[in-house]
């Protein structure tokens, strides 16, 4: 994945807003469908790489995605809340932030059967602003770009030659090794791999263009 993973290197291209002008409208299934399939896994992940388990992390994927709905117009008016990334990266914040304290209060509860329930040592309920450090959703935030590209092209190209370019630019095995394992010529990998990395390149870029505000 390593060698895919320089794919994101490229220069973002401008924002076009014609999703996000979709997404105002609940009722579009189909938009929102895009936006779940694209960013949950990202919300998901890290939330998990915050510290919390799995059933909470996927309270924070809902969670997220109900305040994206609910305020998705107030992004498009107010440019100061920045890029989109910027923007959805808050929100998952905050959201993993209420997960810590809902923890804290159900440890409250759980005392109180005993003892009356102490209360909240700020130490436990972590500052939103230092959840999900920055490199850490930037990390994920190009990971979870490439898993969507890749999903998306493995739809639209033969069967064949996504296993050539999984094998040989993904699992980064040698060219004859997957010529071999495939029975193919060696020089239709080396086809292959040039026109699905241009291919992959350019749906990395289209999603960057479907949500990132002025670029990443």
């Amino acid at each position: 994945m390593s060698l895919a993973m320089t794919l994101l290197a490229e220069d973002s291209i401008p924002t076009r807003y014609s999703l996000l002008s979709r997404l105002e409208d609940r009722g579009d299934q189909d938009s929102w469908r895009e936006f779940f399939d694209t960013y949950w896994r990202l919300i998901y992940s890290v939330a998990l790489k915050s510290g919390l388990t799995e059933t909470e992390a996927q309270d924070v994927v809902q969670e997220t995605v109900i305040s994206v709905a609910r305020d998705i117009h107030k992004f498009k008016r107010d440019r100061a809340l920045g890029t989109f990334k910027g923007w959805l990266c808050q929100l998952t914040r905050w959201r993993i932030g209420d997960q810590f304290r809902k923890r804290t209060r159900v440890r409250g509860n759980e005392d109180a059967s005993v003892t009356a329930p102490p209360l909240p040592d700020p130490a436990d309920i972590p500052d939103p602003s230092g959840i999900a450090s920055e490199s850490v959703w930037d990390e994920e935030w190009r990971a979870n770009l490439l898993k969507a590209a890749l999903e998306n092209l493995k739809r639209r190209v033969r069967e064949e030659h996504y296993q050539i370019f999984d094998l040989y630019m993904l699992q980064q095995k040698p060219a004859r090794e997957v010529a071999r394992a495939l029975g193919v010529n060696v020089g239709l990998v080396y086809l292959v791999k040039c026109r699905m990395a241009a291919q992959l390149k350019r749906e990395v870029r289209r999603l960057e263009g479907q949500w990132n505000q002025l670029g990443s």
